[in-house]
């Protein structure tokens, strides 16, 4: 009982002697609550949209340098008609449409340079009768920092069209709040 309990106590004193070996493990924390709402979105019985760029999560998700830069996007007039985001399309599935969200799996990166990716890979078109890419999964790469002791989404990679890399969307949000 002795062993355990200095083993135990070992345990606790390296996790708060290196606080970054505890991030990568928590890392996948503010990806799975918006992966959580995108899938809410998503479901056929979703009645309310959830805005995964609210300001409460804008603050508690994200980095200062998204939230300023999707702040920014939203402020250019002609970025959507509807006054509510500066997207004309769900940044996450990538499209504007979709179906509920099927096969999801969230897998943390190894912590490099003071951020880890985390990778979300999901099927989004298998209700659509016909899509050649029904069976296709989206992969969505979130870039997560710590900020302020806490793990924050820096950026969102998803993919571009057929032979182009991924694409930012802090890059993405640059361009509408330069009106382009």
């Amino acid at each position: 009982m002795m062993k355990i309990a200095v083993l135990f106590a070992g345990l606790l004193a390296a996790g708060s002697a290196a606080p970054g070996l505890s991030l990568a493990a928590d890392a996948a924390a503010p990806v799975k609550e918006i992966m959580k709402d995108t899938q809410t979105n998503w479901a056929s019985d979703a009645s309310d949209w959830i805005d995964v760029f609210e300001e409460s999560m804008l603050g508690r998700l994200y980095s200062k340098d998204f939230s300023d830069k999707y702040k920014a996007a939203a402020q250019n007039p002609a970025a959507d008609e509807d006054g509510i985001s500066p997207f004309d399309y769900d940044v996450i599935v990538n499209g504007q449409d979709a179906c509920p969200l099927q096969d999801l799996s969230i897998e943390n990166g190894q912590p490099a340079n003071g951020t880890t990716e985390v990778t979300v890979k999901f099927k989004a078109a298998t209700c659509l009768e016909g899509a050649p890419n029904r069976d296709d999964f989206t992969t969505v790469r979130f870039e997560v920092i710590e900020e302020n002791g806490k793990s924050v989404v820096d950026d969102i990679m998803v993919q571009g069209e057929e032979g182009q890399g991924p694409i930012s969307l802090k890059a993405t949000m640059a361009q509408i709040a330069n009106g382009q």
